[in-house]
């Protein structure tokens, strides 16, 4: 089978080249999968109060110096490596319930309020 192609004339003819995917560039940092680096943002980012845990701190008047803060982080990095989820923290003369995979406090008591609450759905404690 003998065929020819007839290119009219007038017309450039180009070779067609294969394109090839960019090249990306690794990001600092980045490398890994994303659970792993969800863990480690997770493992060393700040913990977060609820709208519902600032109105109750303010209510009660209670603040937290950066040492407090400090501890606090740590003890939920305690309940987060123990397999906490919800937890009673201790911290001083305060009660706080943390939820601990999203590093955040859902409420906060001060020593006054403590007398006769029952802690509910909770199911780890740490006490600083």
């Amino acid at each position: 089978m003998n065929q020819q192609f007839k290119v009219p004339r007038g017309l450039p003819i180009q070779p067609t080249q294969r394109k090839q995917a960019p090249k990306t560039r690794p990001v600092p940092g980045q490398d890994g999968s994303f659970a792993k680096i969800l863990d480690t943002k997770l493992q060393h980012g700040t913990v977060k109060f609820s709208a519902h845990a600032n109105k109750r701190l303010e209510a009660r008047n209670i603040h937290f110096s950066e040492e407090q803060i400090k501890t606090l982080e740590d003890a939920v990095e305690k309940a987060r490596s123990k397999g906490g989820r919800e937890t009673l923290i201790l911290l001083d003369n305060v009660a706080l319930v943390v939820s601990v995979a999203n590093r955040t406090v859902i409420t906060a008591m001060d020593g006054d309020n403590l007398k006769d609450n029952v802690f509910t759905h909770i199911d780890s404690a740490v006490i600083t």
